[in-house]
């Protein structure tokens, strides 16, 4: 990636004050590791703790229940070099106690790193769950090859020639038009959700208008 790409994306997540670190593929790319030494906070699922520690970020807050984290690094979250906050209930996941624990501090513009990479299963999981905390956060995922976003209603989103976009909508029902991409749509409903990939931006920016406020996922290679 270019020094201008990386300076598109900088300046697309400037307004995030949180990044949220899950246990799935390091963060590596030079994108990933900006962001992560920009920020103002980083909040660390337990099992991520090793991997940001391999790569020298050292995060603001560990969360989980402390069973993904070896003896040595338990005794260092409990001795508060690293600050934790113990989460061990059993109804969510990890990623989802980070979101909690967000929420609960009025962290509302959350960036999500190092939810893919891994088991795909678990990258469906983390994606739906970040439609489901959307409704109250503001919310996007980076991974090391794209940008997820949620939208409800109409939204513009930046882009440059030839970025690769796809739009995913959560409900089948819901009727989509799209311009500024290379493939536009006008009021239609989707049989299948891949109707909505594989697409392509033409210039500086695309639009995506859904007809009523289900939520409507749109994936931006970076």
């Amino acid at each position: 990636m270019d020094q201008a790409h990386i300076d598109f994306w900088l300046k697309e997540f400037e307004h995030f004050t949180t990044v949220i670190v899950a246990n799935g593929e390091v963060p590596s790319s030079e994108l990933s590791l900006s962001i992560l030494k920009e920020k103002k906070r980083v909040v660390c699922c337990d099992g991520a703790l090793q991997k940001l520690l391999s790569i020298n970020i050292i995060p603001d807050v560990v969360v989980g229940d402390g069973d993904s984290m070896d003896s040595k690094l338990l005794d260092c979250v409990k001795n508060h070099q690293i600050p934790y906050h113990p989460d061990r209930s059993e109804e969510y996941n990890d990623l989802q106690k980070a979101l909690k624990y967000c929420q609960a501090n009025g962290y509302d513009d959350v960036l999500l790193l190092g939810c893919g990479g891994l088991r795909e299963d678990h990258f469906i999981a983390n994606l739906s769950i970040m439609v489901m905390y959307s409704e109250k956060m503001r919310l996007a995922m980076l991974t090391e090859h794209g940008v997820f976003n949620v939208l409800r209603g109409a939204a513009t989103l930046p882009s440059f020639p030839g970025m690769q976009v796809s739009v995913f909508p959560s409900n089948l029902h819901t009727r989509l038009s799209f311009s500024g991409l290379k493939y536009p749509v006008n009021s239609r409903s989707f049989n299948w959700l891949w109707e909505g990939s594989l697409n392509e931006a033409l210039g500086d920016a695309f639009t995506v208008e859904a007809d009523d406020e289900e939520p409507v996922v749109v994936y931006r290679a970076i």
